[in-house]
């Protein structure tokens, strides 16, 4: 299916991804923190996570790469990274709270991901794969720079239900709802189903040999 890019839509697509880059730099800020980074390595993870995913997903569609076209986008990432690397400094913060950003992201993104594919005329499971692959790539480079296993790889439930969210987002534009209520439930099932999976340690099964 694909979705005419039409003032509401694209209106729709900026804040959503505008969003996602607040909060998934915020994640990466989180996460380079502490590993006792400078400000620039800092900023540089903030960045490759924030944007990482969505450029990805911009050069697979042959669409201008989105910071690039509309440098907002940058400015929010390096605003959120000086933001949280000051406030860090003034105030406690829990190892794990990156966590909650991490799936905040990935939903925002991976709405924005699906959304932006559609609209660009992408089938439907491709679409929805395009979601996935801007929630997460941002998380894998992050984690990759901080030289640690990507979490996409190994943590409880994280690809899987943004895929999933992505799949309920195309369902339900094809029923005819809304595209706000559409991105605003699907959006908010990536978030829940994600801290949900954390809580109580739900994984895909692990590849094995057999002994």
């Amino acid at each position: 299916m694909a979705l005419n890019p039409t003032a509401d839509l694209l209106s729709n697509l900026y804040w959503i991804t505008l969003v996602a880059v607040i909060v998934s730099s915020t994640s990466g800020v989180l996460k380079a923190g502490f590993k006792q980074f400078d400000l620039f390595g800092v900023v540089i993870i903030a960045v490759a996570t924030g944007l990482g995913g969505g450029s990805l997903r911009d050069m697979l569609l042959d669409r201008d790469v989105f910071w690039i076209r509309d440098q907002s986008f940058f400015i929010a990432s390096l605003a959120s990274a000086i933001v949280i690397f000051i406030s860090a400094r003034l105030m406690v913060i829990s190892p794990r709270l990156f966590l909650i950003p991490d799936a905040a992201g990935l939903a925002t993104f991976g709405i924005a991901g699906t959304l932006a594919s559609l609209m660009v005329g992408a089938p439907w499971l491709v679409a929805s794969f395009m979601g996935v692959m801007t929630g997460a790539v941002g998380g894998i480079f992050r984690d990759i720079l901080c030289n640690e296993p990507p979490v996409v790889f190994q943590s409880p439930l994280y690809a899987t239900v943004c895929w999933g969210g992505s799949l309920l987002f195309i369902a339900l534009l094809h029923w005819q709802l809304d595209v706000t209520w559409a991105a605003g439930i699907a959006g908010v099932s990536i978030f829940a189903f994600r801290l949900l999976a954390i809580r109580f340690d739900i994984s895909l099964p692990r590849f094995r040999f057999k002994s």
